[in-house]
């Protein structure tokens, strides 16, 4: 038994102070890198569109394909991809129709067209209004043929245009991202 201000007890209370520290500085920083690991904004050039992608995602570049793509780097074949595509000017995203039938056209046009080897469930298919524009927000189960991948959509038509944001992960993933990806996608907006 140590009594009070023996040298024991006053040794003993330093050692673990030290411990103490170690472990509050560890849980300070765990708590900072989980704060920041969130989502940033990128906006177009021109100010068109804007919509949030995930910290740590970076942009590439590819020719001939969507406008923007993001990927993960730790697990690079998740992405984030936008794809703007003519339109009639004179259409609004109603008139091509239902989010079921837009969903469904997509699938079998643009996210598992004839001769690719994929095959596209969609899953469910929403209309929202956001700012006075009707989007359809989409979500499917895509069949390869070594895996499964899981993506989910938005659909807004406005001035001439089709804008697609999509974002995509294997089915493996899909449980621990879905909450994210549909923030990150409902995050589309457009300006003027």
């Amino acid at each position: 038994m140590l009594l009070v201000g023996s040298p024991m007890k006053v040794s003993a209370l330093f050692r673990g102070i030290p411990r103490l520290m170690c472990v509050l500085l560890l849980v300070l920083l765990v708590g900072c890198s989980a704060a920041a690991a969130g989502l940033n904004r990128y906006s177009s050039s021109d100010g068109r569109y804007a919509f949030l992608y995930p910290t740590g995602w970076i942009r590439v570049a590819i020719s001939d394909g969507p406008e923007v793509v993001f990927h993960d780097l730790i697990n690079s074949d998740e992405t984030l991809s936008l794809v703007i595509a003519p339109v009639d000017p004179d259409k609004r995203l109603e008139d091509l129709g239902s989010a079921v039938a837009v969903g469904e056209k997509l699938g079998r046009t643009v996210i598992a067209p004839a001769g690719s080897g994929r095959e596209a469930d969609l899953v469910e298919a929403s209309e929202r209004a956001d700012q006075g524009r009707t989007f359809y927000d989409l979500e499917y189960k895509v069949h390869l043929a070594d895996r499964d991948r899981h993506e989910f959509a938005t659909v807004v038509a406005d001035k001439g245009k089709l804008y697609t944001l999509a974002a995509s992960t294997n089915e493996a993933r899909w449980e621990r991202v879905s909450a994210m990806f549909r923030s990150v996608v409902t995050s589309f907006t457009l300006n003027y």
